[in-house]
């Protein structure tokens, strides 16, 4: 309690955000790999006690997600207020490529990040989670949409197909530096919903003329 007579002590906003402590960790990440960083030495790198690293992440594997669970928050909240006139589908491009570039702060932090989540073991429980609050929003847009329960089969169908899409679209941007993963994302989409034009078909054979057929 302050003593009489003065006047009370303002609590100063804490100098330290997640976006801040995810920056240090993910550079740790990239120079060490990310089973040979303890928590320590990510606190220490970002001038914080591991009492306070924990007070922003409840684990090391959940760093590599951020501030997973509003960037989800916006993302519902802005397919919530899409008109109902557009393609569905473009919606969701359109969810994908923004929720892309909220999460980033350059394209070579997020490549970084990507490329832990997609291929780090230790992260794929925390992965397995977050892609399943990930379907769980999309499926509810659709469910909007398609005036379907959530968890009916169309909702969920296009909830899955948007998340495998975008897997595949990471993946073939992370195996090429010089692509651009929006436009990767675009592309991704297009050929799922032309899936049925993917097949090659080739050309038929002639088939050889017989003496028989030519009457001879």
């Amino acid at each position: 309690m302050p003593a009489h007579g003065a006047a009370p002590r303002l609590r100063r906003p804490p100098l330290t955000t997640i976006e801040a402590i995810e920056k240090v960790a993910l550079e740790l990440f990239v120079e060490r790999g990310f089973e040979e960083t303890p928590v320590e030495e990510i606190a220490a790198a970002a001038g914080i006690s591991r009492r306070t690293f924990f007070r922003y992440f409840a684990s090391k594997n959940d760093i590599p997600f951020g501030n997973f669970d509003k960037l989800l928050d916006d993302l519902d909240g802005w397919l919530a207020g899409q008109p109902d006139d557009r393609p569905m589908f473009d919606v969701i491009v359109d969810a994908v490529q923004r929720f892309n570039r909220f999460h980033s702060d350059g394209p070579v932090a997020h490549r970084e990040r990507m490329e832990l989540i997609l291929h780090t073991p230790a992260l794929r429980a925390n992965s397995t989670l977050r892609n399943a609050e990930w379907v769980t929003v999309i499926a509810a847009y659709a469910a909007r949409r398609m005036r379907e329960p959530a968890d009916a089969l169309g909702p969920q169908l296009v909830a899955h197909l948007a998340h495998a899409t975008a897997n595949v679209a990471y993946e073939q941007w992370l195996q090429d530096e010089s692509s651009d993963l929006m436009e990767v994302i675009r592309r991704a989409f297009s050929l799922g919903e032309n899936l049925g034009q993917l097949e090659y078909r080739a050309p038929a054979r002639r088939r050889p003329t017989s003496a028989r057929s030519t009457g001879r």
